[in-house]
């Protein structure tokens, strides 16, 4: 073969070819370098409307102080796997298809595994060149061996520390990257909260430096059983649930699970309200803990300006309200509004906004701050990414949002409460129950400069139907169905009906409050159509 002879153009050509190629690979690797990174913290069951925000002062100031406070940001279903589900898929429950916290109800089952985690968020930062971090409860049957058990990590997570099953705090599994880890009870090396935290800080520590990240951090507090650190378990020993107007009275006008609620309640449900109140506040502590933690951290390391930090909850939680004594699955705002506080790039401090946002939407808004165009996915939530940068307008965003549950229980009596009959669940031993079979309803939570209103339909042989004003009715004391005007209850029904069926782009349309929206009555049921002519049969 003949020697390979270069001239002096060959050469340099190919000198230039070199000298591009790495220009354009620095410049690739600058470009994802200034990407923001981004920290979503995601605590269980904690509530917005009684208080839950109280003992958590660092977070308040870290966060909400130094960035934006939502004060309506909204779960799509109040219960933890649904909404969680809608967290990660930024869809709503009729979409993804988590009903309930069971294997069953589709809760991180092998149907949800195959259909739906190829598609979430953090699966999409991945393929964007994020690196991703995972810490806390994920779904709660995550890890259930008919599913995988532990072994099982998430497509999307590169580094994956997962809680077995529900909140706990000690004496639990962890799966670190698919490997089980189990923990005791000792609190130095074992308490979840402080393992996350742990966890998170190493994370940051030994993270590459040339990769944006996303760092999910879910904790188990304020869920049952509510065992507080040692150092926090004699705070706040006089603290008790707020006697608020909703508090110990009858739920009149309102569906029949509701109306079933003692009134007043016991003695010992109300001594037991005001302890678990305590506890959770007690729980809440560590992680304010792991917020300081975090955010001191990020600075030290100089990544704190160039990070967006969202702190939220999966759903509200209610301690007495209409006297029902603890729990959540209601659709009333304590059970369904949630704390979102955010700070970042480009965010003004101590800034609080009443724009309607629901948690399908902070899957849309990372991946808008990522750099990722979400409506190329078919999530049904929409970025509120403008809302952050000051550059949001209310005459262009959204006046309603969709919350839906489907109830579950027993189809056999509880020998304790025969009296209630089949159908029921979550009862306390005064026969109090916090679901049924046919606590399942969908609402329309509408925000608006001229409405403040909730509409909602039960899926019975009633179609009870249950709308507040909550300008003159905050605490949703009196149930205006029977009174609103016929055209205002029409276009809610029909309104409703299309949340329900809406999927990606269709969920984001005008709603009935907004100016944009043009109601066509020829879009209305007809008047023969059986659902309409009960609903108008309830309402008379």
């Amino acid at each position: 073969m003949a020697p390979i002879r270069l001239n002096l153009w060959t050469l340099l050509n190919f000198s230039l070819i070199c000298v591009t190629l790495l220009f354009n690979s620095l410049s690739v690797v600058a470009t994802m370098y200034r990407r923001p990174n981004i920290v979503l913290i995601l605590t269980d069951d904690l509530d917005v409307s009684i208080g839950g925000m109280v003992p958590l002062s660092k977070t308040r100031k870290l966060i909400g102080d130094a960035g934006i406070v939502f004060t309506n940001a909204y779960v799509a279903s109040p219960l933890c796997c649904p909404s969680r589900a809608s967290i990660l898929t930024g869809k709503y429950p009729h979409n993804h298809h988590v009903i309930n916290n069971t294997l069953e109800g589709n809760c991180s089952s092998q149907a949800w595994q195959k259909s739906q985690e190829p598609f979430t968020f953090p699966a999409l930062l991945q393929k964007n060149y994020y690196q991703t971090f995972f810490a806390g409860k994920y779904l709660n049957e995550y890890g259930n061996p008919n599913a995988g058990g532990v072994e099982h990590v998430p497509l999307g997570w590169d580094y994956w520390f997962a809680l077995e099953r529900n909140s706990k705090y000690y004496n639990y599994t962890l799966s670190v990257n698919g490997k089980a880890q189990q923990h005791g009870q000792n609190y130095s090396q074992d308490y979840l909260t402080d393992v996350l935290a742990n966890c998170s800080i190493d994370f940051l520590q030994y993270k590459s430096n040339y990769k944006p990240f996303f760092m999910m951090v879910s904790t188990p507090a304020p869920h049952s059983p509510w065992t507080a650190a040692p150092q926090y378990e004699s705070t706040f020993p006089n603290t008790k649930a707020p006697r608020d107007p909703n508090f110990n009275v009858h739920g009149k006008d309102k569906h029949w699970l509701i109306r079933q609620a003692k009134t007043p309640m016991s003695n010992s449900s109300v001594e037991f309200l005001d302890d678990a109140y305590r506890k959770r506040w007690r729980t809440l502590l560590s992680v304010d803990d792991l917020v300081e933690k975090l955010v001191k951290r990020l600075e030290m390391r100089g990544e704190l300006e160039n990070t967006y930090i969202l702190f939220t909850s999966d759903n509200g939680y209610h301690t007495g309200q209409f006297s029902l004594p603890m729990d959540k699955r209601q659709l009333y705002e304590f059970d369904i509004r949630v704390p979102l506080l955010v700070r970042g790039p480009n965010i003004k401090p101590n800034q609080t906004t009443p724009m309607l946002v629901a948690n399908v939407d902070l899957g849309p808004t990372i991946l808008d701050i990522a750099g990722i165009d979400y409506n190329k996915t078919q999530m049904d939530g929409m970025s509120f990414l403008s809302i952050l940068s000051g550059q949001g307008n209310s005459s262009s965003w959204r006046t309603d949002v969709l919350v839906e549950y489907e109830g579950e229980g027993s189809n056999v009596t509880d020998p304790s409460c025969p009296l209630l009959g089949p159908g029921v669940s979550e009862c306390f031993p005064d026969c109090v129950c916090e679901d049924s079979y046919n606590n399942t309803y969908a609402c329309v939570r509408t925000v608006s400069p001229t409405a403040n209103l909730q509409y909602c339909e039960f899926d019975d042989n009633e179609v009870f139907v249950e709308v507040y004003n909550l300008t003159g009715d905050p605490f949703q004391l009196t149930n205006i169905a029977k009174s609103i005007e016929q055209e205002v209850l029409e276009k809610m029904n029909h309104r409703l009906m299309m949340l329900q069926s809406c999927s990606a782009q269709s969920c984001r349309t005008p709603g009935v409050y907004d100016s944009r929206y043009k109601f066509d009555p020829r879009l209305m049921f007809s008047n023969h159509s059986p659902r309409l002519r009960k609903l108008r049969q309830t309402l008379k």
